[in-house]
Protein backbone atom coordinates (compact mmCIF):
# COMPACT_ATOMS: atom_id res chain seq x y z
CA UNK A 1 0.00 0.00 0.00
CA UNK A 2 1.46 3.71 -0.68
CA UNK A 3 2.09 6.04 1.78
CA UNK A 4 -0.51 8.51 2.16
CA UNK A 5 0.62 12.40 0.54
CA UNK A 6 -0.30 15.46 2.03
CA UNK A 7 1.05 18.94 0.54
CA UNK A 8 4.48 20.25 1.79
CA UNK A 9 4.89 23.42 3.18
CA UNK A 10 6.62 24.81 0.14
CA UNK A 11 3.59 23.95 -1.82
CA UNK A 12 1.34 24.71 0.72
CA UNK A 13 2.94 28.71 0.92
CA UNK A 14 3.03 29.19 -3.24
CA UNK A 15 -0.96 27.54 -3.43
CA UNK A 16 -1.85 30.17 -0.69
CA UNK A 17 0.00 32.52 -2.76
CA UNK A 18 -1.93 31.38 -5.69
CA UNK A 19 -4.95 31.89 -4.30
CA UNK A 20 -4.73 35.66 -3.09
CA UNK A 21 -2.94 36.66 -6.48
CA UNK A 22 -5.58 38.54 -8.32
CA UNK A 23 -3.66 37.67 -11.61
CA UNK A 24 -4.56 34.18 -11.34
CA UNK A 25 -6.74 31.93 -13.59
CA UNK A 26 -9.53 29.76 -11.60
CA UNK A 27 -7.87 26.51 -13.12
CA UNK A 28 -5.04 27.44 -10.54
CA UNK A 29 -6.60 28.55 -7.94
CA UNK A 30 -8.59 25.01 -8.14
CA UNK A 31 -5.88 23.06 -8.35
CA UNK A 32 -4.38 25.54 -5.69
CA UNK A 33 -7.57 25.39 -3.65
CA UNK A 34 -6.97 21.32 -3.23
CA UNK A 35 -3.22 21.54 -2.75
CA UNK A 36 -3.76 23.66 0.67
CA UNK A 37 -7.09 21.50 1.57
CA UNK A 38 -4.77 18.60 1.77
CA UNK A 39 -1.95 20.34 3.98
CA UNK A 40 -2.53 18.12 6.83
CA UNK A 41 -5.00 15.58 5.67
CA UNK A 42 -3.69 12.41 4.62
CA UNK A 43 -6.87 10.82 3.96
CA UNK A 44 -7.97 13.16 1.13
CA UNK A 45 -7.53 12.47 -2.22
CA UNK A 46 -7.70 15.63 -5.52
CA UNK A 47 -11.03 15.30 -7.41
CA UNK A 48 -11.35 14.49 -10.73
CA UNK A 49 -12.22 18.75 -11.34
CA UNK A 50 -8.84 19.80 -9.42
CA UNK A 51 -6.64 17.23 -11.31
CA UNK A 52 -7.70 18.02 -14.58
CA UNK A 53 -7.32 21.91 -14.01
CA UNK A 54 -4.31 20.68 -12.32
CA UNK A 55 -2.63 18.98 -15.77
CA UNK A 56 -3.95 21.87 -17.90
CA UNK A 57 -1.93 24.59 -15.30
CA UNK A 58 1.29 22.17 -15.78
CA UNK A 59 0.71 22.34 -19.01
CA UNK A 60 -0.02 25.93 -19.92
CA UNK A 61 3.68 27.81 -20.46
CA UNK A 62 2.02 31.15 -18.75
CA UNK A 63 1.77 29.70 -15.56
CA UNK A 64 3.87 30.85 -12.60
CA UNK A 65 6.35 28.28 -10.67
CA UNK A 66 4.28 29.03 -7.68
CA UNK A 67 1.30 28.02 -9.70
CA UNK A 68 2.48 24.80 -10.91
CA UNK A 69 4.29 23.93 -8.05
CA UNK A 70 0.35 23.87 -6.32
CA UNK A 71 -0.61 22.10 -9.34
CA UNK A 72 2.30 19.17 -8.84
CA UNK A 73 1.39 18.83 -5.45
CA UNK A 74 -2.39 18.44 -6.03
CA UNK A 75 -2.09 16.42 -9.07
CA UNK A 76 0.19 13.95 -7.14
CA UNK A 77 -2.09 13.42 -4.28
CA UNK A 78 -4.49 11.72 -6.89
CA UNK A 79 -5.10 8.00 -7.07
CA UNK A 80 -3.71 6.16 -9.63
CA UNK A 81 -5.87 4.86 -12.86
CA UNK A 82 -3.54 2.01 -12.94
CA UNK A 83 -5.24 -0.11 -10.09
CA UNK A 84 -3.06 -3.84 -9.41
CA UNK A 85 -4.67 -6.89 -9.27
Amino acid sequence: MAKPKVTRPKAAGNASKTLRSKNTGTKSKTASGSALSQTKAPKKVTSKRAASAASKVLRDGRTSKKSKSAAGSALSQRPSKNKKK
